[in-house]
């Protein structure tokens, strides 16, 4: 494990900068964008789904299993919402990490 990670580290320290991409980013910061960007798609999905449930709670008129499945629903979406928060926090962390001790 620690050979994978020194030559990971060893690939995304500069010596080579033009990635599969071609642009002259390192691996690592491509991976950590298309990564960030599939979270911040979740994270926007979870926020819709949070309207959805907000709506659907106004539109309940009282009915209790309505308001029971509006509640839930806002439920899953913050819960969703914090999962897609610590996974942006945790894949950072984590990445800028590996690249400290690789190098």
């Amino acid at each position: 494990m620690k050979d994978i990670v020194s030559k990971f580290a060893a690939y995304t320290s500069g010596e080579h900068k033009v990635n599969t991409f071609g642009n002259e980013k390192p691996l690592n910061e491509t991976i950590v964008n298309i990564i960030n960007a599939v979270i911040g798609v979740l994270g926007l999905a979870a926020v819709v789904i949070i309207i959805i449930g907000g709506i659907n709670y106004m539109m309940s008129s009282g009915e209790a299993t309505k308001v029971k499945k509006a509640r839930d629903t806002i439920l899953y979406g913050v819960i969703g919402l914090v999962i897609c928060v610590l996974a942006f926090a945790i894949v950072n962390f984590v990445i800028v990490n590996i690249l400290k001790s690789g190098q």
